[in-house]
């Protein structure tokens, strides 16, 4: 498991693909809390979106966070407040 505290704000997020996925705003409990220009497009522009705590596979040296899931995948798991 991940040591959530470990993840620092304006971090990359990437899947286990190596593709971008978003930045870190903050944490929020057990959820990475991303910065709204990673919101997409449509109706999810605008907003934050979160990611789970299950999907963080570990924190790399660099602070970048790397998912367990391809981000074409993860983006599929993130989630609205």
């Amino acid at each position: 498991m991940v040591d959530l505290s470990s993840i620092q704000e304006h971090a990359e997020v990437i899947g286990a693909d190596g593709v971008h996925v978003g930045t870190v705003d903050h944490m929020d409990g057990d959820r990475i809390k991303l910065t709204k220009k990673d919101s997409g497009e449509g109706s999810h522009a605008g907003h934050h979106h979160y990611i789970s705590q299950g999907l963080i596979a570990a924190v790399e040296n660099d602070g970048t966070v790397r998912l367990s899931a391809n981000a074409d995948v993860a983006v599929t798991f993130e989630e609205e407040a």
